[in-house]
């Protein structure tokens, strides 16, 4: 079967190659998209393999059916969108940060009562769903530990998504010893500097001793379409909130 994907924020930094992915794959099609600063465009004179044109909005977007709704967008839109797609009974793809511990709730309910599956993933790279896994596997062992948080100077959100996920998570192995400041227990310190592309590590101590578990991320947005992929092939399984990577794969 194949699977049918509108996606939001089709010419950005992932969104772009996101899309070029969903065009090449055998199994999906993609049949709407929007971008509202190349609203009526062509895909492909966007440099894309698709005469599709691209919408201006996700309501006008989704007037085409679709099985998953795909949104790479900002942080001020996304909430937005994901929750009109659910809506509208589509199962959605959050890959845009800025999404609070309330709106998450929220999603969650509305997800259920449509009776559809959302994804939502601070980090769609395998290789930072694996670095996620590890942390929380070390915190089954090792009592105290800290998150710093790294990226460029543009962007905007602070804490990132990725680490609010993976913080979040950490509470819920068992309880920070040592916390101070927190996100559910755990001290979380984000560096915007530039020079700076995407990076966590999550660091463990014990007396005389410590372990860092760190994943860094290059200047492409390769890393972050594999894991799509996987959570649109995923998403028709999914009923109600699954937050995390990590979790379509263990």
């Amino acid at each position: 079967m194949t699977i049918k994907v509108s996606l939001a924020g089709v010419t950005g930094w992932t969104g772009k190659l996101v899309a070029e992915s969903v065009i090449a794959a055998p199994d999906m099609e993609l049949v709407s998209c929007v971008s509202r600063s190349a609203q009526g465009k062509t895909l492909s004179s966007l440099g894309l393999a698709s005469d599709l044109v691209v919408s201006g909005s996700v309501a006008e977007a989704l007037k085409t059916r679709s099985d998953v709704f795909v949104d790479f967008t900002s942080a001020d839109a996304v909430r937005e969108h994901v929750l009109y797609a659910i809506g509208q009974g589509v199962s959605t793809i959050v890959g845009s940060s800025g999404l609070s511990a309330t709106d998450f709730d929220e999603i969650q309910t509305l997800a259920l009562d449509k009776g559809v599956g959302v994804i939502a993933c601070g980090n769609f790279s395998i290789t930072a769903a694996l670095a996620k896994h590890f942390s929380l596997l070390a915190a089954k062992y090792l009592p105290s530990w800290e998150i710093i948080d790294y990226a460029s100077a543009t962007k905007i959100d602070a804490p990132s998504g990725t680490v609010r996920e993976l913080a979040e998570c950490m509470e819920e192995v068992r309880q920070n010893k040592l916390a101070r400041a927190q996100i559910k227990g755990t001290p979380v310190h984000s560096v915007r500097l530039p020079g700076y592309v995407i990076a966590f590590e999550t660091v463990f101590g014990l007396p005389d001793e410590r372990l860092t578990l760190r994943h860094d991320a290059g200047t492409s947005a390769r890393p972050y379409v594999d894991g799509t992929l996987l959570a649109i092939r995923q998403c028709a399984q999914v009923k109600g909130l699954v937050r995390g990577l990590d979790k379509l794969l263990f």
